[in-house]
């Protein structure tokens, strides 16, 4: 197997790029597990006790109640056998266990009717922000002996030490309840149901509109200034002064060759948070009670939901490992410098 590697460097290089994906989901699955695991809190019993409390009595029949719910969660046994069972139960049943938020709805079932409206309004803000972060940060990187770029950069610096929360709240506070433009609560109004008719899709948008611009917002300083910066690197570069010396356009100079030598890592990027993005954005979601992952997450952590918390962070380690694993498989075919550096 070694020699066969050797002779073909490229080959090397795709298995080890796998193998490194399978191992490192399997440490994450498995540091995630004993994590949880290891920190002194059990929801079932914090339920129970939240009761007692509540309601002042001790309730009759509690502690079979308990170990019922605990051999539905895997909280059984030793450690290990948690461990060894959760392992079972996930590679060859799928199963990720029942949620204790909805109990006894499955956590998988729970991940599937949220993920759809988080890539929804996640694709479409993470794609707005990195075109115009490519066109402003490309722009500004041009033209940076122009006060016009000062002040996208200036702009830019300010926006990316702004925490998500404050821009959304800023959003919410302005649009959604000062001026009253926006909904700010929810997915779409409940006197719709869902479908594929004018009036759903209509209060879909609308709804979406105020976490898509702050997640915009946050991402969009991020992409201009790695933009600017890549630009910047390039100019001065020979076959920059060969095309202006051919007469070429600024603009064309700008798009056609400064931009598009900047795309490959840009698009990398782009690949990785696409990635990122099914596990929500937990503050933006939970602002606009969007439901999404991100929203899950924040309930499930509310009440330390282990199954809940640990189907999304698995799904969120699973989804970057595989995105960075197709860029790497694809690099190689790309840019001719990798198979170079491969091949050396």
């Amino acid at each position: 197997m070694r020699k066969l590697l050797r002779k073909y460097p490229v080959l090397g290089y795709y298995f080890n790029k796998v193998f490194t994906y399978f191992v490192t989901i399997f440490g994450a699955l498995t540091i995630t597990f004993f994590m949880f695991r290891l920190i002194p809190s059990n929801p079932i019993q914090n339920w129970v006790m939240s009761l007692e409390r509540q309601y002042s009595v001790t309730i009759e029949g509690g502690d079979a109640m308990i170990n019922r719910y605990k051999e539905q969660f895997g909280l059984t046994g030793t450690l290990w056998d948690q461990y060894v069972g959760y392992l079972r139960q996930l590679i060859l049943k799928g199963d990720l266990g029942p949620s204790f938020i909805a109990f006894p709805t499955p956590v998988q079932d729970l991940m599937i009717a949220a993920i759809p409206w988080t890539i929804a309004l996640l694709s479409v803000s993470i794609i707005i922000s990195w075109s115009l972060g490519l066109l402003i940060g490309s722009t500004a990187a041009w033209f940076r002996d122009k006060s016009v770029s000062d002040i996208i950069t200036n702009v830019s610096i300010g926006l990316s030490q702004v925490p998500s929360y404050l821009i959304a709240l800023f959003l919410v506070l302005f649009l959604g309840y000062q001026w009253k433009l926006l909904p700010t609560r929810g997915a779409f109004d409940a006197q719709y149901q869902i479908g594929w008719n004018l009036d759903f899709i209509r209060s879909v948008i609308a709804h979406s509109f105020l976490p898509a611009l702050a997640i915009v917002m946050v991402s969009l300083s991020g992409w201009i200034l790695s933009t600017r910066s890549l630009v910047i690197s390039n100019i001065g570069e020979d076959y920059l002064i060969y095309a202006e010396a051919k007469g070429l356009k600024p603009r064309k100079i700008m798009i056609g060759y400064a931009l598009r030598n900047a795309m490959l890592p840009q698009a990398t990027g782009l690949a990785l948070t696409m990635g990122s993005m099914v596990s929500g954005q937990l503050l933006i979601e939970s602002m606009f009670v969007y439901p999404g992952l991100g929203q899950v997450m924040s309930r499930a952590i509310a009440i330390f939901d282990y199954n809940t918390m640990m189907g999304i962070i698995i799904l969120s380690v699973v989804s970057v490992m595989t995105a960075s694993l197709i860029v790497d498989l694809l690099l190689p075919a790309i840019d001719p410098r990798i198979r170079t550096a491969i091949k050396a």
